[in-house]
């Protein structure tokens, strides 16, 4: 794994997310959008908690993230926090602001409820 680059994860309109089994197999990769803020990463399910990705964190909060050829292992955070997910909301419609239906989805009340911040984790291996 390379060193955690925001600037690189931030690039690109699409990452590749994965979370880990509880035997730490990882699941596969699933195409999301995300958005720095600050010095962190945000990543939001756009159909909710109800995503089956999603739902995958919650075994372990632990996964790899990938994008621009860069692959990271993280932890996911759950964000509960009105301020920061409003904020979080104004960089998706910055980011994103060509694709006005999908931003409306990704900043909908159910996407907010699954908002995680990326961080990462030492490598295992």
């Amino acid at each position: 794994m390379t060193t955690f680059d925001l600037t690189a994860l931030d690039r690109p309109d699409e990452v590749e997310i994965t979370s880990l089994r509880e035997d730490g197999t990882a699941r596969s990769y699933r195409v999301i959008w995300g958005v720095r803020l600050d010095d962190d990463f945000y990543v939001r399910s756009v159909r909710g908690p109800s995503a089956a990705w999603f739902r995958g964190t919650r075994t372990r909060h632990e996964g790899r993230i990938r994008a621009g050829g860069a692959e990271y292992d993280v932890s996911f955070v759950d964000i509960d926090d009105e301020e920061v997910n409003d904020r979080i909301d104004a960089a998706y419609r910055a980011k994103y602001r060509r694709y006005s239906s999908p931003v409306r989805s990704i900043t909908s009340p159910a996407a907010r409820s699954a908002t995680l911040k990326v961080v990462p984790r030492p490598s295992s291996s």
